[in-house]
């Protein structure tokens, strides 16, 4: 599997008019861009050797980026080394390969009685949870580790997600019938002659990266954070912070409130696209539906994100880009491979999905959009391994190197700078 028939299984699943040239593209083994990557540089034990994935990872980078770049009318170069979007975090954070400690620290492969378990612990919230989850005190990594090992794996997960913990089993990669649903609720409209405008609810890494390459293409991108709980990438490195967010307008709302809910409503009334990754009942709470503002606009596309999908019971389970990796069997597959129990790059599952998620948006805006797109970064991994696997004997690659990050388009705004100029601009009350 190369990126250039990847782009061209893209294109095909989209219903994008086929491009001949674009399967010879890039015919690059899927080794070799791993190896490039700095993903395989970020996978293995501490002291241990980077290991190769047996899953073309970086390939489908690269194929995404291709596919992309096909839809763009030449605004996206299409030799960028998208697969190198893997290691972005870690270059920026300084992050290394710390074997069963994901990279970025907050998650760790730990023993349980009849598996392995992914537990990622990110939020100040989620260590408050665990002596609810494992109904006894639990305040450090020693004693979660401790409490699991004659627990069975299931009911440890099931109480996890129902308490809001990401948590996943490691197991074997399952075939999924589709990697994403677009849902039609309204007809198919031309689409405007002018960019479109784009309302990027999304934090972290995944949805902000997706809002990222659209405005790449030309759209105007507006990134809305609430007052109470702004993108926590904020409180991380500046540098990987300004990556996904420069040449974004910043508006900040009071979502605790009726009226910034209300302006928030207002303000999607005007989207063209609308990105965001929380679950679902965090808008519905606020009275904000996906389907019924898909409905109301005309040609609008919705790019929702999830760990798992909007679909009951999936669309209440919480998961990060390691632990989502991790379900979707990467770990799994390297221990088979290499023996070593191991997180796969740094939370790998985040610039995947963020790459398919805007390839999905924007293909959805050019065919005249009226759709929900859900997306989970637990299928987008799942398309990836099923793209497939390295059989045989390994191929010989180049020298292994590290995570390498872009310089960034310039900073990203200050928090809410825009916010009065962009409500006045849409008669925003």
């Amino acid at each position: 599997m190369t990126p250039g028939s990847y782009a061209c299984a893209l294109h095909d699943e989209l219903g994008l008019a086929a491009i001949p040239q674009l399967a010879s593209s890039d015919t690059r083994e899927a080794s070799t861009l791993w190896a490039l990557s700095g993903a395989q540089y970020l996978t293995g034990a501490a002291h241990g050797p980077a290991l190769p994935c047996p899953a073309p990872l970086a390939s489908c980078a690269q194929g995404a980026w291709l596919a992309l770049a096909a839809l763009g009318a030449g605004a996206l170069d299409h030799t960028f080394p998208a697969y190198q979007l893997l290691g972005e975090r870690a270059a920026t954070h300084g992050l290394q390969r710390r074997g069963a400690v994901a990279a970025g620290g907050a998650c760790r492969l730990l023993d349980c009685a009849d598996g392995q378990l992914a537990v990622n612990l990110p939020r100040v919230d989620d260590w408050q949870l665990l002596p609810a989850w494992l109904e006894c005190p639990a305040d450090s990594w020693a004693t979660v580790a401790q409490a699991l090992l004659e627990r069975s794996c299931a009911p440890l997960v099931a109480r996890a997600r129902l308490l809001g913990l990401a948590v996943a089993p490691s197991a074997p990669p399952t075939a999924l019938r589709d990697w994403f649903k677009a849902v039609r609720l309204a007809r198919a409209a031309t689409p405007p002659r002018r960019p479109p405008l784009v309302i990027d609810l999304s934090t972290l890494w995944a949805g902000p990266l997706s809002a990222h390459l659209l405005g790449q293409l030309g759209a105007r991108v507006i990134k809305v954070e609430s007052a109470a709980r702004p993108d926590g990438a904020r409180a991380g490195p500046p540098p990987f912070f300004d990556l996904l967010n420069a040449n974004k307008q910043s508006v900040v709302l009071d979502l605790g409130s009726t009226s910034g809910q209300h302006q928030l409503q207002q303000l999607l009334a005007d989207a063209d696209i609308v990105i965001e990754s929380a679950r679902p009942r965090a808008l519905e709470h606020m009275g904000i539906q996906a389907t019924d503002m898909v409905r109301a606009g005309s040609g609008r596309v919705w790019l929702s994100i999830t760990g798992y999908g909007r679909d009951a019971p999936m669309r209440e389970w919480v998961a990060f880009g390691d632990d989502a990796g991790v379900a979707a069997g990467l770990s799994w597959l390297l221990r088979e491979a290499s023996g070593y129990t191991v997180f796969c790059g740094d939370a790998i599952a985040d610039p995947l999905t963020g790459l398919h998620a805007a390839l999905l948006a924007w293909a959805a805006w050019t065919q005249g959009g009226g759709v929900l797109l859900d997306v989970s970064l637990y299928g987008v991994l799942a398309r990836c391994i099923a793209a497939g696997s390295r059989k045989g004997q390994a191929v010989p690659v180049p020298e292994i190197l590290p995570p390498y990050a872009r310089p960034a388009a310039g900073s990203a705004a200050a928090l809410g700078i825009h916010t009065a100029e962009v409500l006045l601009e849409f008669g925003i009350r």
